[in-house]
């Protein structure tokens, strides 16, 4: 059974591309904003809270996941966890992809690497046919060193040397022509753009995949980069929070140590402040150590970095985690599982992994773990239900 939604007008051009990718699976879904206006940095949710729950403003918003608590409603508890896992599939393999998918009704795949299969001849809409509710089809095409589909329809250039060559407005038309071919391909999710604020040599983890090492430039560039892919029908997720720009190291290899908290609100923060209420977004948080903020864990895994996300950037819409399958800065302590559990109750509404328990058995034997710690209270399920809200609301899979 696939989930047919009435579509709101404000959604139409984000939704537009999007629909070209899912109506092969008979799947028709509206997609509403995901974030909300960001209170000023250091404000708390409490603050901003003027009236009671008694006394409603007349001018308050309506709550988008309120409306979607019939959907989530509709799930028994396993698919609702299931919605929280983000999976990386092999490009190369659209059977086994599909058999994945038919088995565990993940929420969403992500596609890495080099191999094209899965994004040839509309094989992404057979995987669509198998999961009851919308698939989130994920990729990183930032452009430059991080790109997926230059094979097929041309390379992007980096974030680095966009920012230098191209205007804004000329970024915003690159993105809008990436993300119509991602679309027409299946894709409904790019992890990008990059908004760390940097100025590191070109070769270093983010180097050239940062647009400047000036905040107001990555967040003029990072803007216009995800305007475009909402106007082809993509969602944009900005990355990687708190910001890695400024780190020492490399999360793949192993633990990395940014400047202090209060350093990163004056730079590698400030492009949040005007990103994230500009329409339709998602955020992915990385795995970073940052004084004054992590006590031992990575940001992915510390309930601290999803606060300063929520409460001090005014945030309520999807957060992913960075990649936890194939980063030794999570992986060099904790086994899958283990993280995507804390990453889950730390404050991440999806957990995202590119290896480590891609087919279908693998998948359920961390399911079953799941569905373990949320009868045991280790997940609070108020909490999950809100998580499944944002993803479904992210997806455009409710009304």
């Amino acid at each position: 059974m696939f989930l047919r939604r009435r579509l709101p007008r404000s959604a139409a051009p984000l939704l537009s591309g999007v629909l070209i990718g899912l109506v092969a699976a008979g799947v028709v879904v509206a997609v509403r904003p995901a974030g909300v206006a960001p209170a000023a940095p250091g404000a708390t949710a409490a603050a901003s809270a003027g009236t009671s729950a008694a006394q409603p403003s007349a001018t308050a918003a309506p709550d988008p996941l309120a409306a979607c608590a019939p959907a989530v409603a509709a799930l028994d508890p396993r698919e609702r966890l299931a919605q929280r896992l983000v999976v990386g599939v092999d490009g190369a393999d659209p059977d086994a992809v599909v058999a994945t998918v038919r088995a565990t009704q993940v929420g969403g795949i992500f596609i890495g690497g080099n191999a094209t299969a899965l994004l040839r001849n509309q094989a992404l809409a057979r995987v669509q046919d198998v999961s009851r509710t919308p698939l989130a089809v994920s990729v990183d095409d930032e452009g430059g060193r991080v790109q997926r589909i230059d094979g097929l329809d041309g390379p992007l250039p980096s974030a680095r040397r966009m920012a230098a060559r191209n205007t804004p407005e000329e970024v915003e038309e690159l993105a809008r022509t990436r993300g119509k071919a991602l679309v027409a391909r299946g894709v409904t999710v790019d992890f990008a753009p990059v908004v760390d604020v940097g100025g590191q040599p070109a070769n270093s983890v983010i180097g050239d995949r940062a647009f400047s090492d000036d905040p107001a430039v990555v967040a003029r560039y990072a803007g216009a980069f995800a305007d475009g892919l909402r106007a082809a029908g993509v969602l944009p997720v900005l990355k990687h929070f708190p910001g890695h720009g400024h780190a020492s190291g490399d999360s793949h290899k192993g633990r990395v140590t940014t400047p202090p908290l209060a350093d990163l609100r004056a730079t590698d923060l400030r492009p949040y402040t005007e990103l994230l209420d500009t329409g339709p977004v998602a955020v992915m948080v990385g795995h970073l150590d940052v004084p004054g903020l992590t006590d031992g864990l990575p940001t992915s895994l510390t309930p601290k970095a999803y606060r300063l996300l929520r409460d001090d950037y005014g945030f309520d819409g999807l957060v992913v985690t960075d990649d936890l399958g194939a980063m030794k800065a999570v992986t060099g302590t904790f086994t899958l599982p283990e993280a995507v559990l804390r990453a889950l109750t730390a404050g991440a509404d999806q957990a995202l992994w590119s290896s480590g328990a891609q087919d279908a058995a693998a998948v359920g034997s961390l399911l079953d773990g799941l569905e373990k710690a949320l009868a045991d209270g280790r997940l609070d399920p108020a909490a999950n239900d809100r998580a499944v809200a944002r993803v479904l609301v992210a997806k455009g899979a409710c009304d």
